[in-house]
């Protein structure tokens, strides 16, 4: 083995993944010029997830399951489980894995060396979408970051999130202080890049892509595509769920150089609150109109 490799944590959520689980849990361990422990929480599934797991853990000893049984209801609940009980504080960086994706061989080693080389505290990047009938496209998350993009959106999936320690540390005791109100956000990603970038901590967008982003009728989150899709977040403002979450994300980060409950605070400041210029444009129009 060799010396002075980055150690890293793998924390994986599955929930009724059998058919997606083998490749995925392959594809991190081929892994190369890292020294890795992959930890798994199952949601209680109705399929083989569960048996699945066990198995690939019985062949590799640095794999290691939570105690199977309990109903999350969501991935990020699920996440916010692994990152409460597992002891990650011996280990250099914290990874995120979803159970459908496939990883290139040196997805974390690529990630670490960015880390190290800009002296960033966490690193995301972009994904090659592919579905089943072969058709693929490349989700471009890699724009200049602004001022206040944290509090409206994530750094692109969490997939791709690789995290230095220390600070994931200080990120489970938050979610161990205030687990009730932790609980009201429905995307962990979204919840670790505001509280990296709130700090003040470097957080690097790489614009190539290190992780084969599986989409199937099952994802929960996928790249939102088309009608349905985008009826989805029309309800989903219309009903002001966009505008809770960014206001208890906000509270949870102790966010104070933008109120974000004021629409014209967000009309003021839209320069700074979303990295793409038409998602800029998008927030613009909603908060404008009155669905924020």
């Amino acid at each position: 083995m060799q010396k002075n490799l980055p150690n890293i944590a793998v924390l994986l959520a599955a929930y009724n993944g059998s058919s997606y689980l083998e490749d995925q849990l392959e594809s991190i361990w081929r892994q190369s010029g890292v020294e890795l422990s992959i930890y798994i929480s199952i949601d209680l599934s109705s399929d083989a997830s569960y048996q699945l797991c066990c198995a690939f853990a019985e062949r590799h000893p640095q794999v290691r399951i939570l105690d199977y049984g309990q109903k999350f209801g969501g991935a990020a609940a699920n996440f916010y489980r692994l990152i409460r009980e597992v002891d990650f504080s011996a280990f250099d960086y914290v990874a995120l894995a979803d159970q459908d994706d496939i990883w290139l061989d040196d997805k974390l080693f690529s990630a670490c060396e960015k880390l190290k080389q800009g002296n960033y505290a966490a690193y995301s990047g972009n994904v090659l979408a592919f579905w089943p009938d072969g058709r693929e496209t490349i989700i471009n998350k890699a724009l200049p970051q602004r001022k206040s993009d944290y509090l409206f959106e994530a750094a692109g999936p969490g997939c791709t999130y690789v995290l230095s320690s220390e600070p994931m540390l200080e990120f489970k005791n938050l979610l161990i202080s205030h687990s009730q109100q932790v609980q009201q956000v429905g995307l962990h990603d979204w919840f670790i890049y505001a509280f990296f970038r709130a700090r003040g901590l470097a957080w690097f967008i790489d614009p190539e892509y290190k992780l084969l982003y599986r989409q199937h009728a099952n994802n929960q989150v996928g790249i939102h595509k088309g009608w349905q899709a985008s009826a989805k977040r029309l309800q989903l403002l219309r009903n002001g769920w966009y505008k809770q979450q960014v206001v208890c994300i906000a509270d949870l980060i102790d966010e104070d150089h933008l109120n974000v409950r004021s629409r014209m605070a967000i009309l003021k400041n839209i320069r700074h609150l979303r990295r793409r210029f038409r998602d800029r444009c998008i927030l613009f129009c909603i908060a404008l109109i009155g669905l924020y």
